[in-house]
């Protein structure tokens, strides 16, 4: 059964830093293109970052371009997203997102969805 689980989110204040994680399981992690996507309230659901099966091409949206950066390590199936700089406007829960295909921003063409992480910057 393919699990993915984010951890890591939590109130951080504006300026500061926060690294989420996302555990994989139950698929071959390495044949997946990661991505993590967010929600704020009233809003829809936005591409934040994803990268390629074995971690050498990233895509970024231009509102966390140069603040965030997404990682993955594949010897521990887990996909990662540093946020710096963070911003109040960076308030959403964060979803991690796996697919097969190198699709990035389409919300449809993911496979698997974790349940999400709260991440609220203060002002």
């Amino acid at each position: 059964q393919v699990q993915l689980v984010e951890s890591g989110g939590g109130l951080v204040q504006a300026g500061g830093s926060l690294r989420l994680s996302c555990a994989a399981s139950g698929l071959t992690f390495s044949n997946y293109a990661m991505a993590w996507f967010r929600q704020a309230p009233g809003k829809e659901r936005e591409f934040v970052a994803a990268i390629r099966w074995s971690g050498g091409s990233t895509y970024s949206a231009d509102s966390v371009k140069g603040r965030f950066s997404i990682s993955r390590d594949n010897a521990k199936n887990t996909v990662y997203l540093q946020m710096n700089s963070a911003k109040p406007e960076d308030t959403a829960v964060y979803y991690c997102a796996a697919g097969l295909r190198w699709v990035y921003t389409a919300i449809s063409w993911y496979d698997y969805w974790g349940q999400g992480t709260q991440v609220t910057v203060s002002s």
